[in-house]
């Protein structure tokens, strides 16, 4: 008995969440270990096709290291690295393409449909959805990794009119000569948000949240504003690869973008527990 009333206070406290929501754009960044282990993806796609039949407008954008480091490995190609970025070379980016257009992406659609939802799969030459050149920083080459320019989004608003989930690859199409570009899927996802009026912005992670003490998961701190950034990243709270996520988010709010929440995805269900009840399971950010 004691569980089922446990349970029925849990969808009580989600309602105000579900109202405040409904008609609302949520993008979610899908990636991590949530992508690889058999028992977190049932969870995540469970989720996401519970918040958009609340009527939840959620988007999906998806990252696949993993599986084009599978394929790049039975090819005999190396992956390389330079500051946390992809180098993709012309043999690296059909790989990249491959993956994430077709089977990460497809795979992600009939999960999706299987919990009785209805998603369809968009990279971002679809409709010009994502527009980039080449990315170069500091005279530093990463070969063909994008820099967006310009988010199209009406393909996505399109697709949520109709009732659909959009699934989207971190795929770009190239505007400056080169034909298709890779893209950051964090930064795919932060600059989709801004574009589609999104409500949040949410990361899965490999980690629980920002964490003041990194071998204490007890030190998440579960909520910081975008004064407190600056202060932590001086502070070495803020460090490796958080910054660049951190850094998507500011850019999202600072777009216009409600909340952005970094949640571990580890975690059986955290996207629900994030959005739909008063704890919160990993670290919101905030305007002020």
């Amino acid at each position: 008995m004691k569980q089922l009333v446990n349970k029925a206070d849990m969808l009580v406290q989600a309602l105000p969440y579900i109202r405040k929501f409904n008609k609302k754009k949520i993008v979610i960044k899908y990636g991590g270990n949530a992508m690889i282990r058999r028992d977190l993806q049932e969870s995540v796609i469970n989720d996401i096709s519970l918040l958009s039949l609340v009527g939840i407008n959620v988007v999906v954008v998806h990252g696949g290291g993993p599986e084009i480091n599978d394929t790049l490995a039975k090819l005999n190609i190396k992956p390389r690295f330079i500051d946390g970025l992809r180098y993709t070379d012309q043999a690296t980016m059909e790989v990249v393409q491959q993956v994430l257009c077709g089977k990460v992406n497809k795979d992600l659609v009939s999960m999706i449909t299987r919990q009785g939802s209805r998603a369809i799969g968009l990279c971002g030459m679809d409709g010009d959805l994502i527009q980039a050149t080449k990315l170069i920083r500091e005279n530093t080459d990463y070969g063909l990794v994008g820099d967006i320019v310009k988010i199209q989004p009406d393909v996505i608003n399109s697709a949520l009119d109709n009732g659909y989930i959009p699934v989207v690859s971190s795929i770009a199409q190239g505007v400056d000569g080169n034909s298709v570009y890779n893209v950051n899927a964090d930064t795919v996802a932060a600059r989709l948000a801004v574009a589609l009026g999104a409500i949040k912005l949410i990361l899965l992670t490999d980690v629980r949240g920002i964490l003041r003490d990194p071998d204490d998961d007890s030190s998440l701190i579960h909520q910081i504003s975008l004064p407190d950034v600056d202060s932590l990243k001086e502070e070495g709270i803020i460090t490796g690869g958080m910054i660049p996520k951190i850094d998507c988010c500011t850019d999202a709010l600072k777009g216009g973008v409600k909340r952005a929440h970094i949640i571990d995805g580890r975690i059986p269900h955290s996207i629900l527990m994030e959005v739909l009840s008063d704890e919160g399971i990993g670290t919101m950010i905030t305007r002020d």
